[in-house]
């Protein structure tokens, strides 16, 4: 399905039946269509969004806020035809999702945030992982990473550098990710953008008072890229935040633990019971 917004033409798919539960993504639908388990279509209709300049969605993604962004999944929601929704973002896109309920209280119900720092440094969040991944992995881990490291050309692309970091992502240091990125639709600009221009002032307690949207902190206890532990010092300042740790995964605990993924966000979500719409 595809809705307009001001300069741009956004692309989304949804599936399953319930309450809406917006998925972000910059790398195609497909990615996450294949990784989300399936039964959460039994209780949430999951809508898998496109963003701006990415996948299946146009539009100029370098001079994009968080304000733009919230406009355009505000498009959605209205496209959809619901007052409420939730929102989950991975990695770097949780930190959309927190703006959205941040910029929209009235309309997100719930922010899940998947594998995402407190904070957009990223030059800080990459001392702060290797730290620590040499204090906590194995040493078996650490010497799959170098010798994945030692195994790459000089041209390798940016893909092959992301498979060989597979001890830091996945609770499998030898994960095969490469089939799990297959579809993928890699239009870098938008990605770039936030990274380099949105991230790095980034801070999720800046106006915490603001946070009003109950938010789901799910990590991977062996996320080595995004530890779970740079929340530690971070938590007391967020009274509407909760932490799931999931004992067996890195950096994608709803591919890694899909039950246990979706048994943690349904009790979590019926605590707060706002998703009727």
């Amino acid at each position: 399905m595809r809705v307009s917004v001001h300069g741009a033409d956004l692309h989304y798919g949804t599936r399953g039946e319930g309450p809406v539960c917006l998925v972000l993504t910059g790398i195609g639908t497909k990615f996450y269509e294949r990784q989300m388990p399936a039964r959460p279509s039994d209780v949430l209709k999951l809508a898998f969004v496109d963003l701006r300049g990415s996948g299946q969605s146009t539009g100029d993604p370098t001079n994009v806020t968080f304000d733009t962004l919230a406009n355009d999944l505000d498009a959605v929601r209205l496209h959809l035809g619901v007052q409420r929704v939730a929102v989950l973002g991975h990695s770097i896109l949780g930190a959309l999702a927190i703006e959205y309920g941040r910029r929209r209280p009235l309309n997100s119900s719930h922010v899940i945030v998947v594998g995402t720092p407190p904070k957009g440094d990223m030059a800080r969040l990459s001392a702060q992982a290797t730290s620590f991944f040499d204090k906590d992995a194995t040493e078996e881990r650490k010497r799959i990473l170098r010798d994945n490291l030692a195994a790459l050309p000089p041209d390798a692309t940016s893909l092959s550098r992301l498979y060989a970091q597979t001890p830091m992502r996945f609770f499998d240091a030898r994960f095969d990710a490469a089939p799990l990125f297959a579809e993928a639709d890699d239009k870098p600009a938008l990605l770039r953008h936030f990274m380099g221009k949105l991230m790095p002032t980034w801070d999720i307690t800046a106006d915490a008072e603001s946070l009003r949207t109950p938010i789901l902190l799910a990590h991977g206890r062996y996320d080595y890229a995004v530890p779970y532990v740079l929340w530690d010092e971070v938590m007391s300042k967020l009274p509407t935040a909760t932490m799931r740790l999931f004992e067996r995964s890195g950096h994608q605990p709803f591919f890694e633990e899909p039950d246990r993924f979706v048994a943690a966000v349904t009790e979590w979500m019926a605590g707060y019971p706002g998703t009727q719409q």
